[in-house]
């Protein structure tokens, strides 16, 4: 009899632990499905948000905002052509370390700064005098962080158009091209332009991002110089002091651009915004960069 009380107490005492696990587990099932539903919500009150900033700004405007845990993406003319200025300076390192890996290229190779290379928007090498001693690998560093036109033209002379061209075609670019060099009006007016896509610049810092670009080791060297970018007044512009950013500009006449990923604590997501304006001057536009960033970035902050 005892032992029969014995058993009939443990088997109400396991049926009731069962019980109350599976009671929790359905109470955080709700719980996750009403959180869900409320990201849900959220990110669709800023695609709505978003799609009000780009349709009342006067330009063209190519946006991509991609959660990069969840894979959600708001686009708006993600294929759109335009000029890449700057931002073409992101595949030309990756092509760089592409060629570098297939002994296209040797990294510690050198070359000398001539006066008759150096070009406008060069505040490293503009600097530094004639006859100075780069390797390919030292360029790379003035190119991203500071946009240095001088050292992105003698990388393009040490590889050359059609390799550089032929390395984008291998990394997946479709619609991105170099065809002159920086700074080069002459042949702007021609009609000779560099282009690129919001999607094929957001499609290169999730490979990036992702520890997807040749091998981690890689792909992290490029994420390090892209999160030491000194021109600072787009993508990061409105976010918190301290926020970590890794993000590539560019800047011409009527364009303006930056395309980069922002950490955060709620998660990360990259943002691209290419833009042709129409304003003599770019601060309107830099603005409306930081205003979209600052949309997304708010959207992080208000998830539980």
């Amino acid at each position: 009899m005892k032992t029969k009380i014995i058993f009939l107490i443990f088997i109400f005492s396991f049926v009731s632990v069962v019980s109350l696990f599976f009671f929790k587990e359905r109470q955080n099932i709700i719980r996750k499905q009403i959180l869900l539903e409320k990201r849900r919500e959220s990110w669709l009150h800023l695609k709505k948000d978003l799609a009000s900033k780009v349709k009342h700004f006067r330009g063209t405007v190519a946006l991509v905002v991609e959660d990069l845990e969840t894979g959600q993406k708001i686009a708006f003319n993600q294929e759109k052509l335009l000029p890449s200025a700057s931002l073409v300076k992101v595949p030309i390192m990756l092509s760089c370390f592409y060629a570098a890996q297939d002994n296209k290229i040797n990294l510690k190779n050198t070359v000398i700064l001539r006066s008759s290379k150096k070009v406008g928007g060069s505040k490293v090498l503009g600097d530094k005098p004639s006859g100075s001693v780069f390797t390919l690998e030292e360029l790379l560093d003035p190119m991203i962080t500071q946009s240095d036109n001088t050292a992105t033209n003698m990388l393009i002379d040490s590889l050359g158009f059609d390799l550089l061209n032929t390395y984008f075609n291998k990394i997946g670019l479709k619609n991105t091209n170099i065809s002159r060099k920086m700074m080069d009006f002459a042949e702007r007016r021609e009609g000779k332009e560099n282009y690129t896509t919001a999607q094929e610049m957001a499609y290169l810092l999730k490979r990036i991002y992702y520890k997807k670009f040749l091998n981690k080791d890689i792909s992290e060297r490029c994420l390090e110089l892209l999160g030491q970018q000194k021109v600072n007044d787009r993508i990061p512009r409105k976010l918190p002091k301290g926020t970590f950013v890794v993000h590539k500009t560019g800047l011409e006449n009527y364009i303006c651009h930056d395309a980069g990923i922002v950490f955060t604590d709620k998660g990360n997501f990259l943002i691209c915004v290419l833009v042709r304006h129409q304003d003599k001057l770019a601060q309107p536009t830099k603005k409306f960069i930081s205003d979209v960033t600052l949309l997304a970035y708010n959207y992080y902050q208000g998830l539980n």
